[in-house]
C-alpha cells in the first residue's frame, strides 16, 4: 500500500492553494513595478504620514487636497527641490505614492483573508500553515520597512536613504521567492501525494545570493540617482572606472556604498559574475529537470542585461528603466523556480 505524505491530510487542497500564491506573486510584481515608478517620478514622499487603516482613503474633497499639500510643503524634498510646485504637480506624484500604499493594503488582504479561510476549512497541508504565517508576518514587517525608508526624507534629506530603500526592495523579492517556492512545493504535492518539499541545492543558495547582491547594488544606484552618473557602456566616459571617481578620503565600504560612481561600478560588472551563476543554475536545472524554468532563466538573464544596458544609454528612461526593475523580479521567480526543480524531492 502507498505511504502517504504527512504533509498530505484529509481535505488539504493543495493545487488550489498553489493558485491562490501564484495570484499573489503577480500581485507583488506589480507592487515592485509601481514601486519603480513611484521612485524614478519622485513621488515616495508625497504623503508624509503612515495611516495603516484610514489612509486607504484618498484626498476627496478640496479642504483635504490642500491639507495633504501643506503637509508635502513642510519637508525639504519641496523646499529645495519642488518649490512653487501646483496642486496639480502634487497630485501628479501624491498618485503614484497613493498607488503603491494601496497596492500594499491589496495584497495583504489578498493574502490573510484567503489563508484565514483555508485555515478554517482545514484545506492546508500539514506543514505549510506556519510558513504561509512567516510569509504573512514577513509582508506585515514590509509595510513597517516601506514607512521607516519615508521616515528617512522627511525631516532632514530631500530623499529617501538608499540603505533603506535596499532593505524595501529586497525584503519585497524574499517575500516573492518565498510564496513562489511554497507555490511549487504545493503543486509538486497535488502531483503526487507523497512528494515532500524540495530543498535548495548548493548552487541555488550561490546563485540566488549573487542575484540579491546585485539587486541591493541596483537598489543603491536608484536611491543614489548613480544611474545618471555615466549614460556610457561599457567604459564610464573614457575610462573602465573614470579618474577622480574614487572618494580618496573615504573608506572602502562608504566609497561601494554611498559614492554614485563606485555603485554604479560595482552594479555594471557585478552583474556579470551573477549572470554566469544563473546561467550554471539554468544549465543545471536543464539536466535535472528538462526545459521550461532553465530556457526562461537564461532569456530573462540575457534580457536584463540588455535592460540594464539601455538604461544607462537612454540616460535612465523611466519606461526602459521600469522595465528592468519588472524584469528583476520576474527573474527571482525564474531563479526560484530552476533553483527548486534542481532538488526536488519525492
Amino acid at each position: 500500500m502507498l505511504q502517504v505524505s504527512s504533509a498530505y491530510v484529509s481535505g488539504a487542497r493543495p493545487r488550489l492553494l498553489a493558485r491562490w500564491l501564484w495570484f499573489v506573486a503577480a500581485l507583488i510584481v506589480a507592487m515592485v513595478v509601481v514601486g519603480g515608478i513611484t521612485r524614478l517620478t519622485e513621488s515616495g514622499l508625497s504623503i508624509t504620514r503612515w495611516k495603516p487603516i484610514s489612509g486607504i482613503v484618498p484626498p476627496l474633497n478640496a479642504a483635504q487636497w490642500e491639507a495633504e499639500f501643506a503637509a508635502y510643503r513642510r519637508i525639504p524634498e519641496y523646499r529645495e527641490i519642488n518649490a512653487g510646485m501646483t496642486l496639480a504637480g502634487f497630485k501628479a506624484i501624491f498618485f503614484w505614492e497613493y498607488l503603491h500604499r494601496l497596492l500594499g493594503r491589496v495584497i495583504g488582504m489578498a493574502f490573510a483573508l484567503p489563508l484565514l479561510w483555508f485555515a478554517l476549512r482545514r484545506q492546508v497541508p500539514r506543514g505549510y500553515g506556519w510558513r504561509l504565517v512567516a510569509l504573512l508576518a514577513l509582508g506585515g514587517l514590509q509595510g513597517a520597512i516601506g514607512w521607516w525608508m519615508v521616515t528617512s526624507g522627511l525631516s532632514v534629506r530631500t530623499d529617501v536613504s538608499h540603505l533603506r530603500l535596499a532593505v524595501h526592495l529586497v525584503t519585497a523579492l524574499v517575500i516573492l521567492g518565498g510564496v513562489v517556492w511554497t507555490a511549487l512545493d504545493l503543486e509538486a504535492l497535488a502531483q503526487n501525494t507523497r512528494a515532500r518539499p524540495a530543498g535548495m541545492p548548493p548552487l541555488g543558495w550561490a546563485a540566488l545570493a549573487l542575484l540579491f547582491v546585485q539587486m541591493i547594488w541596483g537598489a543603491f544606484t536608484a536611491g543614489l540617482d548613480a544611474g545618471y552618473a555615466f549614460s556610457s557602456w561599457p567604459l564610464m566616459g573614457e575610462r573602465l572606472f573614470p579618474e577622480g571617481g574614487w572618494q580618496a578620503g573615504w573608506s572602502w565600504a562608504r566609497n561601494l556604498v554611498d559614492n554614485p560612481i563606485a555603485v554604479q561600478f560595482v552594479h555594471r560588472w557585478l552583474a556579470l559574475v551573477a549572470a554566469a551563476a544563473l546561467i550554471a543554475l539554468a544549465w543545471r536545472a536543464r539536466r535535472v529537470a528538462g526545459r521550461g524554468w532553465s530556457e526562461m532563466l537564461v532569456v530573462l538573464v540575457l534580457l536584463q542585461i540588455a535592460l540594464g544596458i539601455s538604461t544607462l544609454l537612454t540616460g535612465v528612461a523611466i519606461g526602459v528603466a521600469v522595465a528592468h526593475q519588472a524584469n528583476a523580479a520576474l527573474l527571482v521567480i525564474a531563479a526560484v523556480g530552476a533553483a527548486h526543480a534542481c532538488n526536488r524531492r519525492v
